[in-house]
């Protein structure tokens, strides 16, 4: 029988004896050993103490000079130069370095220049180029060390710019709390402007320990990879020998048997061993908050100083990747252009060419550019900022994408994959539909992590939005956007995992944020030495780098089929936390909410204005102009600036820009109707009466698509008789009319007794015993204040009482003291601390009929609150059995702290949803849950037959809790403003920004609106679309012309009450430098109600069109429509369109030729014909009238 024999080599002989103590391991000893080998009490021992082999600051090797700028501005790099600087020891602000470099030096690896300010600063080489940032101070994000470069080691000598700002990572908050307010009177001491030459083989080992210790402190107690992490590091304890370099080689030895014998030489290639499919993604980035415990100034210097740092480490370190979002900043680095306030071009060309009033960082914009190109900067989100999901308006959200990507296309040649919204507080169910209108397939975000009552079930999964449109959406399980790559990120990266079972990728988003900063060099070390662990070890997951954030999708669309293995989500991503940022700094929201308007408007009106070119053929659309506002808004649009969440300052400069837009956007709007009216003016409160001519005529311009009826105020006050004649109604102290005007187009007239009066005319009625009690009625509506409360909100018509018995409605107050995020969040205990305000000092100031008005002033604690409550003679829509608006016209001088102001009402209606607009469409959430405050232009409780709405014009937090029904009216939050919202004796701002903006004094609008049948056979979409479109009344004299009254709406949408048209503008594409080449007309559609629908788009025959195409959001010709012609010359062409529900449809029309349509002042022959061939609208028509005169 045959045997087999194992040779194995002989084993340690095993003594006999054993007269030693043995050898005694207590490992919670052990770990707690470990602590102390970097810094703390044995700093002046331990590995600390090996870190620098010299230091020195004096004058013969360090020179400095300064320069302190004054007050609070930002010179750029070349104001700066032109300065006087002054020798200087340890300072700040601008600073000259001259560095000699002793001879001796040059036997070490590196020779650095340590500048610790204690803030942020920058670092330029002479010639101006931003080299990199500076963080100073010892807490995480310190980066104080400068690298000298070879060349100047070699030349002995080396000169640089430093630009030290006073603000830290995390701006300057009064006390150690990072949300205080500022302080502004903050001091920072340079703490070092030494020359210092790092013992590098010491770094080394100090990285090498932290990672052994975050291994020890990460992985689960007794695991092999654990226990031989910590025998390694304390054996690393045991050899070091302060001072001598063969202790500390011999520890970085002892490393090596946890990272791997040799890991170090393969450098980058690390991450080319070990397991092929890795299942962390390491991806750098540098989160910049655009504005929030700074200002935007401060931000371009952030990003200046956080991009240049990434691109000095892609230098150094080959598998380093960054990517960053928002274009805005992007344009920031490449220069600063300033317009001038608007102003009517004299040589008829609008285009009023920028004012540059800076050129900040065009050198690094050039080097970022090439690292963009070389595919190691990414940029990421295809936005203009990382805005707000929630408040925008469905076309702003557009608009983010479109001015996002058309630059990214525009400088690097390539739009973006991945949309990218890591810290907004929540995303509307609307965003799905637009983020692959532009042209991306991806998105991320993580800060539902933050919620503070559900945990978000999911970590990758298909998002579905509203209307059924998916994006594969990644939240990634490390429940951060700055991670500092430790052990413990990446572990969490699979054991946070919610989706193990169909992805196990995840993505670990690294770097310092917020303040920026961005990825440090002990973070890239780190995960070398992570992905070195886990090639030989199997406890912890693998790290990859060197990828983007596009190709970590590929792969999850490539490993989960296409999404068909992953969960879906549908609807909105809502945040459970922060929900008081829809109410806090209520000018912001009204400027923005005012702001999208007047630009749909002007877009609009300049639209048309350059089509027809009445009177002007030399009008070019002001796409600058307009582009300008755009990027203002969508600036201000900001996840921090919008919610109502930054300092103050930040708020100072949002408000002027703001008011920019503005002005801008009214002198666009004015040259326009200069064009289509010409010698009309603006009957508004600024306009001079006196100069009017004594007969005229007032007409209105609907920017909106539906048929409306409206009565308007009219300024009496130094008018003439004419226009006093054409009012039907008279204020009190007879400085307002009021007028009736009926608007089935574009352009409307006032309704006289003599033209004939709207048929549907609701006379209005004020009853009051004279005291307590006060009436509104027409036939329609009725509601009644008893006692300083609503006792009574009464659908006339049913007889139907909608005030829940035994109730009342009106003003509340709450508490307002969160747990923490003062300006951010609302707290559900909040509820339980309700107060109801009476209305007080009622008075009657408009008896009817065609509006009735009461007054009340309140008094509560430092605020009075004056509230007009006004009745209409006409019902809030033309839709039949539309009832009457009560609307609610608000002026509140504000100066409460930590207390809520609401508006509500207790409705006798059951139901277990409301109803919420949303973008492009509407949500219901349930209202037996307490938990939700919801963002909305408009909110509604209805039940079978029968239903409620407040519609707000620049509020956007509501809340249904039961059957009460509530709008958010004023917060007063201290943090991080600590005048939020409050009044007149607030925050200073510009005299002319106070009167035009509401500042300080609050005014603000909302509505109430009862309607018969359920939200989705009601008109409330369309009512709210109207109370935030008012009209644009102009004064046309007598003999002024009036073609435009005659011609049809160029645009109109049949056979679809749930289509609405919401934008007209021109294409992207057109070249606005002169009347020529191809014209291109856009329009956006959507369907608002939910449901399918087929439309028909029936184009004006005053314009001729050649192609009509279907487009994504960004203009892309996707599908060429068939144009259907009919035997009707005021007919170009129908477009058929169908629509899903919540669809949203871009339309390019393509014009045969312009102008269109070209007028010769005062000629009565040419008024004839365009009369004659108004109803036609045929362009054969009008030229053939031209051509007889």
């Amino acid at each position: 029988m045959g045997h087999n024999h194992h040779h194995q080599p002989p084993s340690p002989s095993y003594p006999s004896l054993n007269y030693t103590p043995g050898s005694k391991w207590i490992k919670s000893l052990t770990k707690d050993r470990i602590g102390n080998f970097h810094g703390g009490r044995y700093s002046d021992i331990n590995l600390s103490s090996a870190l620098f082999t010299h230091r020195i600051d004096s004058p013969e090797c360090v020179k400095l000079q300064v320069w302190s700028a004054p007050g609070m501005s930002k010179p750029t790099f070349e104001e700066a130069m032109k300065q006087k600087f002054k020798p200087a020891k340890k300072t700040n602000h601008w600073w000259k370095v001259s560095l000699t470099i002793p001879a001796y030096w040059d036997q070490y690896e590196r020779v650095q220049f340590e500048f610790d300010p204690g803030c942020e600063a920058m670092i330029y080489n002479t010639g101006g180029t931003p080299l990199q940032g500076i963080t100073g101070g010892y807490g995480g994000d310190r980066r104080v060390e400068y690298i000298i470069p070879s060349s100047a080691r070699t030349e002995r000598q080396h000169d640089f710019i430093i630009e030290s700002s006073c603000n830290g990572m995390f701006g300057v908050p009064l006390s150690g709390d990072t949300i205080d307010p500022p302080d502004m009177n903050r001091y920072f001491a340079l703490r070092s402007a030494d020359l210092v030459v790092p013992n590098q083989e010491a770094w080394r080992l100090l990285w090498d320990f932290t990672t052994l210790r975050e291994l020890v402190d990460t992985l689960p107690g007794n695991t092999p990879l654990q226990n031989k992490a910590l025998v390694a590091a304390n054996e690393i304890m045991n050899v070091f020998n302060r001072g001598d370099p063969e202790g500390i080689r011999e520890a970085r030895k002892i490393a090596e048997s946890v990272f791997g014998e040799g890991w170090e030489s393969k450098g980058a290639g690390v991450y080319d061993e070990g397991p092929r499919n890795a299942q962390i993604w390491g991806i750098g980035t540098c989160h910049i908050d655009t504005a929030w415990l700074w200002p935007y100034r401060v931000t371009q210097q952030k990003v200046a100083r956080s991009w240049s740092t990434q691109v000095d480490l892609m230098e150094r370190y080959p598998e380093h990747r960054f990517t960053c979002s928002s274009a805005q900043q992007y344009k920031w680095l490449e220069q600063v252009t300033s317009r001038l306030p608007y102003q009517k071009n004299t040589s008829l060309n609008p285009l009023t060419p920028p004012l540059l009033i800076a050129q900040l960082y065009p050198p690094l914009f050039s080097r970022v550019k090439t690292q963009v190109l070389a595919g190691r900067f990414h940029p990421v989100g295809g936005a203009w900022v990382e805005n707000d999901a929630n408040m925008p308006s469905g076309e702003a959200l557009v608009r983010q994408f479109v001015f996002g990507q058309r630059y990214f296309e525009s400088r690097f040649g390539k739009r973006c994959e991945t949309a990218w919204l890591p810290d907004s507080f929540g995303v509307t169910g609307a965003l799905p539909q637009l983020i692959r209108g532009a042209g991306m397939r991806y998105f991320f975000t993580q800060k539902l992590s933050w919620n503070n009552i559900n945990v978000f079930p999911h970590t990758t999964f298909n998002w579905v939005g509203i209307d059924g449109t998916q994006v594969l959406c990644h939240m990634t399980p490390v429940d951060t956007y700055t991670a500092q790559a430790t052990v413990g990120d990446v572990n969490k990266g699979q054991n946070n995992h919610k989706n193990m079972e169909s992805s196990q990728a995840a993505l670990l988003v690294f770097g310092n944020g917020d303040g920026g900063g961005g990825p440090l060099v002990k973070m890239l070390e780190n995960l070398r030495r992570i992905r070195a662990v886990s090639n030989t070890h199997r406890e912890l997951p693998s790290v990859t780098m060197g990828r983007s954030v596009d190709e970590f999708f590929d792969e999850l669309a490539r490993a989960s089929n296409a999404g068909k293995i992953l969960p879906n989500w549908h609807g909105e991503l809502y945040l459970e936390f922060h929900r008081g940022t829809y109410t806090s700094h209520g000018s912001i929201k009204k400027g923005n909410r005012h702001s999208e308007i007047l630009l749909r408007d002007v877009e609009h009106v300049t639209t048309l204005a350059s089509l027809y070119r009445l009177y002007n053929k030399d009008y070019i659309y002001p796409k600058q102009a307009i582009d300008d506002s755009w990027e203002k808004v969508l600036l201000n649009q900001f996840h921090d600036v919008l919610p109502g969440s930054a300092i103050g300052m930040v708020y100072e400069d949002a408000e002027k820009l703001y008011e920019e837009v503005r002005k801008d956007g009214e002198a666009l709007l004015d040259e326009a109707f200069g064009v289509l009216f010409p010698d009309s003016v603006a009957l508004n409160a600024s306009a001079n009466l006196k100069a009017l001519p004594p007969t005229g005529k007032i007409v209105s311009f609907n920017t909106t698509f539906f048929r409306r009826s409206d009565i308007i105020q009219v300024p009496l006050v130094g008018a003439n008789s004419g226009l006093k004649s054409q009012v039907l109604q008279t204020s009190s102290d007879g400085t307002v009319g009021y007028a009736v005007v009926n608007t089935p187009g574009n352009v409307g007239s006032i309704c006289t007794p003599a033209t004939g009066l709207h048929a549907q005319i609701l006379p209005v009625s004020v009853f009051t015993n004279g005291t307590d009690n006060f009436v509104l009625r027409n036939s329609s509506v009725q509601l009644t204040i008893s006692k300083g409360r609503i006792t009574s909100l009464l659908d006339v018509k049913l007889g139907r009482e909608l005030i829940s018995p035994g109730y009342t409605g009106g003003l509340v107050i709450f508490e307002d003291q969160p747990n923490y995020w003062d300006a951010w969040d609302v707290e559900i205990h909040h509820l339980e601390t309700v107060k109801q305000l009476e209305f007080t000092n009622v008075s009657v100031v408009a008896q009817g009929p065609l509006r009735g008005s009461v007054k009340a002033v309140t008094k509560y604690d430092k605020s009075t609150i004056e509230v007009t409550i006004s009745l209409d003679a006409i019902a809030a829509t033309v839709k039949e059995n539309s009832r009457s608006l009560f609307h609610f016209d608000a002026v509140v001088d504000w100066h409460q702290r930590h207390e809520f102001l609401k508006f509500e009402l207790p409705l006798d209606i059951h139901s277990d949803n409301a109803t919420y607009e949303t973008q492009f469409g509407h949500v219901q959430r349930p209202t037996h849950k307490n938990t939700t405050w919801d963002i909305a232009k408009y909110a509604d409780l209805s039940e079978f037959g029968y239903g409620v709405a407040i519609l707000s014009e620049s509020k956007y937090g509501f809340s249904c809790i039961g059957n009460i029904l509530r709008i958010s009216l004023l917060r007063s939050a201290t943090a991080p403003d600590a005048e939020q919202d409050q009044g007149l004796l607030g925050r200073f701002l510009p005299v002319q920004i106070i009167l035009n903006r509401d500042v300080g004094e609050h005014k603000f609008s909302w509505a109430v609106m009862p309607h018969e049948g359920h939200f989705l056979e009601s008109d409330v979409p369309i009512a709210a679309y109207l109370y935030n479109s008012p009209l644009r009344v102009r004064y046309i004299p007598h003999d002024g012309d009036t073609t435009m009254m005659c011609l049809h709406s160029p645009f109109t949408v049949e056979g679809a009450r749930n289509v609405f048209l919401e934008t007209v503008k021109r294409g992207e594409s057109d070249d606005f430098s002169k009347n020529s080449g191809t014209t291109t007309v856009v329009l956006r559609l959507y369907e608002a109600f939910g449901g399918h629908a087929k439309a028909r788009l029936r184009i004006g025959g005053h314009l001729s069109i050649a192609k009509a195409y279907l487009t994504n959001l960004l203009e892309d010709d996707n599908d060429e429509l068939d144009i259907l012609h009919e035997e009707d010359p005021a007919t170009s062409g129908i477009l058929r369109l169908d629509f899903r529900g919540f669809e949203v449809k871009t339309v390019k029309l393509v014009l045969k030729s312009t102008p269109v349509l070209v007028g010769q002042s005062g000629s009565n022959q040419y008024m004839k014909y365009a009369m004659k061939y108004a109803d036609i609208s045929a362009i054969t028509a009008i030229s053939s009238a031209l051509a007889e005169i």
